[in-house]
C-alpha cells in the first residue's frame, strides 16, 4: 500500500524534528563526558605523567609474552586510545609478534576511562565494565601469546625520545587540544544527527523491524537478544564514543530486558568499532586476522558464558525454591 505525499510529508517532518532534538540532546550529553576527560588526558600527556604510569602494567608484561617496556604503549592506549598506541608503535622498536599482542590488548581496552563512563550512562555499571574490559584484554592477549608462541625479548632497546619529553609551552598544547577536540565534536555531530534522524524515520515507517529481521541471525549467533540488533550494529560500526548517544537514546525510549542489555554491553565492550579501529593498525603491517578475529571470538564466548551462568543461577534458584516448598 502506498502513502500519498500529503500523508508522508508530515510524518517525515515530524521524524526529522524528533531526530534532531534527540541527536542534539545526545550530543550535549556525550560532550559533557568527552571534553573534560579529553582535557585531563591532554594534561597527563603534556606534563609527562602518563609516561610514569607504566609501573602499573610492567609486572605482568612477562606473563603476556611482552618486554617490560611494552607497558608504556599499553598505558598510552588505555588513556589516549588507538591513535596513541599507533603513534607509539610507529616510533618504538618491537617485533611483529609483540605488536600483534599490543594491538589486541589495545583494541579491547583502549580509552578505558572515557568509554566506560559512556557505557555507564547506557545501562551498565562503569566500574564493572571497565574492570571487565581490562580483564578480558589480559585474558585474550595471554591466550594469543600462547598460540603465537611469543616470548619477551630481553635484548630489545627502545628509543623513547619522541615520547617521553619534558613539558613544552602550555598554550600551544592547549590550542592543539582545542583544535583536535573541535574536530572530534564536528565528527560526532555529523554522525549522531543524521543517524538519529534516520532512526526516527525508520521507526515511523516501520523500517526498524525490517533491519532487525535482516541482522537477527547474526545477532543471535553472537549470543545476543534479537531486540538488541540495532544497538549492536550501531556499536559495531560507530564504536562506543560515536554510537553511545544513539544507544542511550534508544535504551531510554524503549524497554529492554536488563539481562539482554548487560550481555550487549559485555559484548560491545570487547568488540566494537569493527571497521575504523583495526584499520588503523594495518599500516604497521599487522595481519588482519589478529585485528578482527580474537576480539570477535572473545565477544561471542563472553555472551554464551554469561547466558550459561544466568541459566545455572535460575536452575539453582528453582531447585532451592522447590526444596523449600517440599520441606514446608
Amino acid at each position: 500500500m502506498t502513502h500519498s505525499p500529503e500523508l508522508v510529508l508530515p510524518r517525515v517532518q515530524a521524524g526529522t524534528k524528533a531526530g534532531l532534538k534527540k541527536g542534539w540532546s545526545g550530543l550535549i550529553w556525550l560532550l559533557k563526558i568527552l571534553v573534560p576527560i579529553s582535557f585531563l588526558t591532554a594534561l597527563l600527556v603534556h606534563f609527562g605523567i602518563i609516561y610514569r604510569l607504566d609501573f602499573l602494567l610492567t609486572p605482568v608484561m612477562n606473563w603476556l609474552g611482552l618486554p617490560a617496556s611494552a607497558a608504556l604503549v599499553l598505558i598510552i592506549g588505555l588513556f589516549t586510545g588507538i591513535y596513541g598506541t599507533v603513534a607509539a608503535l610507529s616510533v618504538m622498536a618491537f617485533s611483529m609478534d609483540h605488536m600483534i599482542l599490543m594491538a589486541i590488548f589495545t583494541l579491547i581496552s583502549h580509552n578505558l576511562i572515557q568509554e566506560s563512563i559512556v557505557q555507564g550512562n547506557s545501562g551498565i555499571n562503569p566500574f564493572v565494565v571497565a574492570s571487565f574490559r581490562l580483564i578480558m584484554a589480559f585474558v585474550v592477549t595471554f591466550v594469543c601469546a600462547k598460540i603465537i608462541g611469543v616470548t619477551p625479548d630481553q635484548g630489545i632497546v627502545l628509543s623513547l625520545d619522541s615520547l617521553d619529553k619534558s613539558p613544552g609551552p602550555f598554550f600551544p598544547m592547549l590550542q592543539e587540544w582545542g583544535a583536535g577536540t573541535a574536530k572530534l565534536c564536528l565528527q560526532i555531530f555529523c554522525i549522531i544527527m543524521p543517524l538519529m534522524v534516520l532512526l526516527e524515520l525508520a521507526k515511523i515507517f516501520n523500517i526498524i523491524q525490517m533491519i532487525t529481521r535482516i541482522f537477527s541471525p547474526l545477532v543471535v549467533s553472537l549470543g545476543l537478544d534479537r531486540s538488541c540488533g540495532m544497538l549492536w550494529l550501531t556499536a559495531a560500526i560507530f564504536g562506543l564514543a560515536f554510537g553511545s548517544a544513539v544507544i542511550v537514546e534508544e535504551t531510554r525510549a524503549n524497554e529492554y530486558d536488563p539481562e539482554a542489555l548487560t550481555k550487549l554491553h559485555l559484548s560491545i565492550g570487547v568488540n566494537h568499532a569493527m571497521i575504523e579501529d583495526p584499520i588503523l593498525f594495518l599500516p604497521l603491517g599487522i595481519p588482519a586476522f589478529w585485528l578482527w578475529i580474537p576480539r570477535l571470538i572473545a565477544a561471542v564466548a563472553v555472551t554464551y558464558l554469561f547466558s550459561a551462568l544466568l541459566f545455572a543461577r535460575r536452575l539453582y534458584a528453582k531447585r532451592a525454591c522447590h526444596k523449600k516448598i517440599r520441606n514446608n
